[in-house]
């Protein structure tokens, strides 16, 4: 998805499954696999970038992308947006945003 507010694309940030008219069984095995999938590629990535150095170019980066997400989740995640239009938990729903974050 393009964020209009940075001219950027956004990464998939998850499996939505909110217009999804399926058999539940499907759907229930499917997000079974993509977990199993996961757990099998997941582990691998990590030894083999854990040793790699961090720069601090890497590190503004981080908080750049950080600032991104935030940026996205406040103006056009549905969830965080009717979390806030309705009179949720404002310190719960902000709970899930990086603590540190820039922008360039």
């Amino acid at each position: 998805m393009a964020v209009p507010t940075s001219r950027r694309c956004s990464t998939g940030g998850g499996i939505f499954y909110d217009y999804l008219e399926t058999d539940w069984d499907e759907t229930f095995a499917f997000t079974q696999d993509v977990g199993r999938a996961f757990l099998r590629v997941y582990p691998g990535l990590v030894r083999k970038n854990f040793t790699l150095p961090w720069t601090e170019e890497d590190r503004e980066e981080q908080l750049i992308r950080r600032g991104r997400y935030v940026e996205f989740n406040l103006l056009y995640d549905r969830g965080t947006i009717f979390g806030l239009k309705t009179g949720g938990n404002v310190e719960s729903i902000l709970s899930s945003m990086p603590p540190m974050v820039k922008w360039p």
